[in-house]
């Protein structure tokens, strides 16, 4: 378990570590970079850089945490990933649905494997259960997520690297926008920050504007239209840091 400085969660749980590129929003990969510095600091849980592992005894982590917390599932992952098996995936999913007072917030890339497992997992409500759509090549990912069993469905535009136009966001309770952040980002253009924000006002769902990114993120801060966007499902507070 480790603090998150990620504005809509409070705390990352990896029970597995590593992944693999499938598409152009992993280009520049924070989660990559990261793992290779934690190997070069001989951390064990990183001792093989990248590539994908899991980790049975951070599974008792979440039992230990006395009060509800906002928790990031695999921050440095993909639960999803095809590496991981089946077995162990629900193995994440009993804990989650054991630590009802905490929320888990789990976000993949590979929405086909979601859908393809989603019948073998118990979807308790404090599973948040997102997908990553970067741009209009991968909005398919959205329909995946819709037919899956979670009980409340996001999804992280981020990094935006591209408009997303016409997105169907029937079931979808929650939205996150953000420009890529790093050495060399690719810049965000602000129609396709209010492009999502207008899609979401005009399907009533929580608009969360978490970044606009650059080589010097915090300078650039989060302003939108002169104000913060923090919405969050059910009408919950914006988590403070």
């Amino acid at each position: 378990m480790t603090k998150s400085g990620i504005e809509w969660t409070e705390l990352t749980w990896n029970p597995t570590t590593g992944c693999s590129k499938i598409s152009a929003g992993c280009r520049h990969c924070y989660a990559e970079v990261m793992s290779r510095r934690l190997q070069a600091m001989g951390i064990e849980k990183y001792s093989e850089g990248f590539r994908v592992r899991v980790h049975e005894d951070q599974l008792r982590q979440p039992y230990a945490w006395k009060s509800g917390r906002m928790v990031f599932v695999n921050s440095m992952s993909d639960l999803f990933h095809e590496d991981i098996p089946l077995e162990f995936i629900q193995k994440v999913f009993s804990v989650m649905n054991d630590n009802p007072q905490h929320v888990f917030q789990v976000l993949t890339k590979r929405a086909e494997r979601l859908y393809e497992l989603h019948n073998e997992f118990r979807w308790s409500h404090n599973i948040w259960m997102g997908v990553t759509v970067e741009n209009d090549d991968v909005k398919s990912r959205i329909g995946y997520l819709q037919r899956t069993g979670a009980k409340v469905k996001f999804l992280s535009c981020e990094p935006l690297i591209g408009a997303i136009r016409n997105m169907n966001l029937e079931a979808i309770d929650w939205v996150i926008a953000g420009g890529e952040s790093g050495r060399n980002p690719r810049p965000m253009n602000p129609d396709w920050v209010l492009g999502i924000q207008e899609q979401c006002g005009n399907s009533g769902v929580a608009f969360f504007f978490k970044q606009w990114g650059g080589r010097n993120r915090k300078k650039n801060g989060r302003l939108l239209n002169g104000r913060t966007y923090d919405n969050m499902p059910g009408g919950l507070a914006h988590i403070e840091e």
